[in-house]
């Protein structure tokens, strides 16, 4: 039996100028370029590598919230900060070798260790860090109204 694939096309474009386009079909593009600290010029464009910090975090709070739907627990807040860090690797490459991610939620009370449960699951099942070959170091902080 084969298991379910899923594929996620998209395509850059280089228009003439320091950075490329992603274009995905049916979405806004999205223009990206090289960091300032990688001699970019545009500070407000995204870069590869906010991207991919992005894609961790944000992964994270959607997965918290699908499984939060499911369990039926009460959310009142998600946040997550998020930070990648740059350097040289154990294998000497100069790349990724950490990302941070600080989680913080808001739930009922009462409900503070099924929150912690459920983040904690969300943590575990994020597709974007458990396909990542960079430690994601997750802090988990819960609150109440």
């Amino acid at each position: 039996m084969k298991s379910k694939e899923f594929h996620f096309p998209l395509s850059i474009q280089w228009q003439d100028g320091p950075g490329v386009v992603a274009h995905i079909a049916g979405k806004r593009e999205l223009e990206i370029a090289s960091p300032p600290v990688f001699r970019g010029t545009d500070p407000t464009a995204w870069s590869p590598e906010d991207l991919l910090v992005a894609a961790a975090a944000s992964c994270l709070a959607i997965t918290l919230q699908g499984l939060a739907a499911r369990e039926e627990l009460p959310l009142h807040r998600i946040s997550v900060d998020s930070s990648g860090v740059v350097g040289i690797r154990d294998d000497r490459r100069f790349g990724f070798t950490r990302i941070d991610l600080r989680l913080e939620l808001e739930t009922d009370s009462g409900q503070e260790e099924r929150a912690l449960d459920i983040a904690r699951k969300a943590e575990a099942g994020c597709l974007v860090t458990v396909s990542l070959d960079v430690p994601v170091e997750t802090t988990i902080d819960v609150s109440t109204r």
